[in-house]
């Protein structure tokens, strides 16, 4: 069975990020054609790019930056939620990206992004960053507005029920390029 990640975007101590993953992976658990598990970057505590050699050299240094790759190896496919932070993605989704590059290789990736425009530019920028890591982005995203699925200024998830069929969607697809893309890795 395929294993896709749900990655948190956001490290804030006051985020709305974890409450968006909780409700993809309740949704995507629901489906049963993937084991969906969530990850959270906040758990890893990495600080700022701190490995002396690019991620491209697979020569890792530090704890942190092992744990956190021994987290994504497994992993066929993912789902970032993300922020949007001043027109792009979270530092700490970015960074968390950066530590790593074999591991995001030849693998599937969808996006669930929110903020006062949809969080529709940090997703922009998160697919020329998937680009680069080989990561297959998927067309289909998940897109929400602070204004509209959120309440209590919002600090409280509440997302429009017309969300669960583009979730359906993005996870459709997720799911197809992730197994298409499984002999590139059995190669590598």
């Amino acid at each position: 069975m395929l294993k896709i990640a749900i990655i948190t975007g956001s490290v804030r101590p006051t985020r709305v990020n974890e409450q968006v993953a909780r409700w993809v992976l309740t949704e995507a658990q629901k489906r049963g054609d993937a084991e969906y598990t969530l990850v959270d970057i906040k758990d890893f505590d990495l600080p700022l790019l701190d490995e002396a050699l690019p991620a491209g050299y697979g020569q890792y240094a530090n704890a942190h930056t092992k744990k956190w790759a021994d987290t994504i190896r497994p992993f066929d496919g993912f789902v970032f939620v993300t922020p949007e932070h001043n027109h792009s993605t979270s530092s700490a989704l970015k960074n968390a990206l950066d530590y790593l590059f074999a591991e995001w290789n030849n693998k599937a990736v969808g996006f669930v992004s929110y903020g006062s425009a949809y969080g529709v530019r940090a997703v922009e920028h998160l697919r020329q960053i998937a680009g680069e890591l080989q990561l297959a982005d998927v067309r289909t995203g998940v897109q929400m507005s602070l204004f509209t699925d959120f309440t209590d200024n919002s600090t409280v998830f509440k997302p429009d029920p017309r969300h669960l069929d583009t979730l359906k969607e993005m996870l459709d697809q997720l799911v197809a390029w992730s197994g298409a893309l499984k002999p590139l890795r059995k190669g590598a």
